[in-house]
């Protein structure tokens, strides 16, 4: 993919997943805005890509307000001359089980990935509708978001909210020729040591110096950082103009789209539905199959 001439922000790129995508931006041509909390971690990441032959300039903000957010693009248009692709990816962590979850807890998570990627998504928006050339935004989910997670109420909810976002954002701004869509990574992370479901098979490959194991980079689709890097690259491309409103997932060997909430199953009553006919209908009727919740754990294939 050819990027040559695009400007690009990624929130959250000092490390990880982030860095990856800012890193796989630069490679394919594009001047990329690093950002992070950490001084240290810009400044790092901004040396790599620039050892790699790649253009960047470094940003060290909080996401969350929009201050941070309208900073991050100003950068973009005055040391590239504008913006063309927005990627946020910032965000942190406070697991705790719903009655212990403080409301500092919820709130800081919440503020930085749901109210972080409304106020960057704006700002970018608000420039690259004056620009009247498109965009991209690129908005970055997770599993969580679309199957919860054990002692995640506020993370699964901020994710679930971003590709809602992606879905509306993607209605508003078509007209203007900015595509958006949510990326549901799963890759091998700091982050992702902390979900129950994933952290003993990291733990245990990063103990042993092994690659993750084929069955668990197809069928559950958890690979390296850098398995991730192509589909931000794809988005950000002219290859993915008619591509928006979906939420994508990426991991390992796997691709998968993601499908819209929709109803599974439907029943009539005539009149309408009282209490007692919903409890006489539902073990035989819609509520014969219900639906799975939370990411299942890993499964090694039986030797």
């Amino acid at each position: 993919m050819d990027l040559q001439g695009k400007a690009a922000v990624v929130t959250g790129s000092g490390r990880g997943l982030g860095l990856a995508y800012a890193r796989a931006l630069a490679a394919a041509g594009a001047a990329v805005v690093v950002n992070d909390v950490d001084a240290a971690a810009v400044d790092s990441a901004v040396a790599a890509i620039r050892s790699e032959g790649g253009t960047a300039v470094g940003v060290v903000a909080a996401v969350g307000g929009s201050e941070a957010a309208q900073r991050l693009v100003d950068t973009a248009v005055e040391e590239f001359g504008g913006l063309d692709v927005l990627v946020t990816n910032a965000g942190i962590l406070r697991d705790r089980v719903l009655w212990k979850m403080t409301d500092d807890d919820f709130d800081a998570v919440v503020r930085v990935h749901l109210r972080g990627t409304f106020t960057c998504a704006r700002a970018a928006a608000v420039r690259m509708r004056e620009q009247g050339t498109g965009g991209r935004l690129i908005l970055i989910s997770s599993p969580a978001g679309q199957r919860g997670n054990f002692g995640q109420t506020n993370y699964a909810a901020a994710k679930a909210g971003i590709v809602a976002m992606a879905r509306t954002w993607a209605m508003e701004l078509g007209r203007a020729g900015i595509t958006v869509n949510a990326v549901v990574p799963v890759a091998a992370t700091e982050m992702t040591k902390t979900i129950p479901a994933f952290a003993p098979v990291i733990e245990e490959c990063e103990r042993t110096g092994k690659p993750l194991p084929d069955w668990l980079r197809k069928n559950e689709g958890l690979g390296t950082v850098d398995d991730v890097a192509g589909l931000i690259t794809f988005l950000a491309s002219d290859a993915a103009k008619d591509v928006t409103g979906q939420a994508i997932g990426i991991g390992g060997d796997r691709l998968a789209l993601w499908a819209h909430p929709r109803e599974k199953a439907v029943a009539f009553a005539d009149g309408g539905w009282s209490a007692e006919d919903i409890a006489a209908h539902w073990p035989d009727g819609i509520g014969a199959e219900p639906e799975t919740y939370g990411i299942p754990a890993p499964k090694a294939p039986e030797a």
